[in-house]
């Protein structure tokens, strides 16, 4: 989106890559078998489960721009939603696939019936995550998006509601209760001057919907959850009613005359016992962790100087880096410090140790000039008790999206495991699974998928165990 006050992209950020290769969307579904998923070393056996991405794929028919457009021509976060699976099992790849999320748009392009269930807000694009709910595997997008539940073979079943419980939409980022299995979540709406705080219990169901009002209409794309408190991200990208009023399916800027804060409220409590904390203002898609400390809560994040200020399409004018907030809650300050140098963002960590101490996180290093802002030529490993950085390089015209951790036993040490990322690499224009062992993080991979096909670089990824 442009309009009044746009500005050029300042020149600190992440440079859009000048290869879109990686970015182009793909033009059909396709399934492809054992046979034709030829595997570069030794798949662990342990690894039983279907590996997951999601992210906007255009479908030119459907309204999308296709690939004659650009990314450089839409917002970032648009296009339609389209998942791709790999299943591993016994130290082999039976199958990908990729399908497109049946959305309206889709539907009527594909000239496929109507997908089944209600229909709310202004978009049902569920492109940004993916997760596994009381028996169901859920698409999630932005800004009031219903769930869309899938079946395992990636098709779509329907929008839902979670049995008639959810008021509006879900949101991107949910958090899940190490302790009790439920969810928590923080729904947002385009306009809307309050946030809902949702708990959604084992069986997938609201048990607890409760409004935090704000007093403007923040895009709060993630939360942070640790055993007794949430923490809510209100930062200084909100709703912009000139956004909207030109078409914008994203309307939301950066706006300098708004501060920046944090709101901290107790897991089981009133949303009216949230304390309210102010920080530098920046923006935060992707939080680390969080977790109690003996003066307060920790809270790790991925941390933009502004976003969507002087590019309006692209979350890339800085330089997303590691920061922890040290929040003192018996007196009411935080203490903001920069972890690490490495440019990244799509943070990950040992699942086991959500909401507790942690000692390694991952991501997607993005070196300027040569990953955009989906993807990156590395991993990196954060070590935060020694301050330790380490990267996993896959070599030039290799792009690695989101990695998925999976530890190798239940009770493995942490971040004793494996990552999993498609990777993309220009030299034939498709992917490969790649699957690096944290035990020899820098060394070569442990085994690679090599795909018939592309996967377009896109949002997130998740793995799903076998049942």
């Amino acid at each position: 989106m442009s309009g009044p006050g746009t500005r050029t992209a300042a020149p600190t950020g992440l440079a859009r890559p000048t290869d879109w290769g990686g970015y182009r969307p793909v033009a059909e579904e396709v399934s492809v078998f054992a046979l034709d998923l030829d595997v570069v070393g030794v798949l662990p056996p342990e690894l039983d489960g279907t590996v997951l991405r999601i992210g906007p794929n255009a479908l030119a028919a459907s309204g999308g721009v296709g690939d004659a457009g650009g990314p450089g021509r839409r917002h970032a976060f648009t296009g339609d939603a389209m998942v791709h699976g790999l299943r591993l099992r016994s130290g082999r790849a039976e199958w990908y696939r990729n399908r497109w999320i049946r959305t309206d748009r889709v539907c009527r392009a594909l000239g496929a019936l109507p997908t089944p269930g209600p229909r709310r807000g202004l978009s049902d694009n569920a492109n940004d995550n993916i997760v596994r709910h009381a028996g169901r595997t859920l698409a999630l997008g932005d800004g009031g998006v219903l769930p869309v539940e899938l079946c395992p073979e990636l098709n779509t079943i329907a929008r839902s509601d979670l049995d008639e419980t959810l008021p509006d939409g879900l949101c991107a980022h949910p958090e899940r209760d190490a302790v009790t299995g439920e969810l928590h979540a923080v729904s947002y709406l385009p306009g809307r001057n309050f946030v809902q705080y949702l708990t959604i219990d084992v069986a997938g169901r609201v048990r607890r919907c409760a409004p935090i009002e704000l007093g403007r209409s923040p895009m709060m794309h993630a939360f942070s959850l640790t055993g007794r408190h949430a923490v809510v991200y209100d930062l200084p990208v909100v709703h912009s009613v000139a956004a909207a009023a030109g078409g914008s399916r994203v309307p939301y800027a950066w706006d300098d005359a708004l501060g920046a804060r944090l709101g901290v409220l107790p897991v089981d409590g009133s949303t009216a016992e949230v304390r309210w904390l102010d920080v530098d203002p920046c923006y935060v898609f992707h939080p680390v962790n969080a977790y109690e400390s003996a003066s307060g809560i920790v809270v790790d994040v991925i941390r933009h100087e502004r976003v969507f200020d002087a590019d309006r399409l692209s979350p890339g004018e800085s330089r997303p880096v590691l920061w922890r907030w040290s929040l003192d809650l018996a007196r009411g300050l935080v203490e903001e410090r920069q972890l690490a140098d490495t440019v990244e963002e799509f943070p990950r960590i040992d699942e086991r140790f959500k909401g507790a101490s942690h000692r390694f996180s991952f991501g997607v290093s993005m070196c300027s000039g040569t990953g955009g802002v989906l993807a990156g030529p590395a991993l990196v490993r954060h070590d935060t008790w020694t301050g330790g950085v380490e990267l996993h390089r896959f070599g030039p015209g290799r792009q690695a999206g989101e990695a998925v951790f999976v530890a190798r036993s239940e009770d493995a040490p942490e971040g004793d495991g494996w990552l999993l990322s498609f990777v993309y690499d220009a030299a034939d224009d498709r992917s490969d699974l790649v699957v690096v062992d944290t035990a020899d993080f820098t060394g070569a991979p442990a085994a690679r998928v090599r795909l018939p096909v592309r996967v377009p670089h896109g949002f997130h990824a998740g793995w799903i165990p076998a049942l």
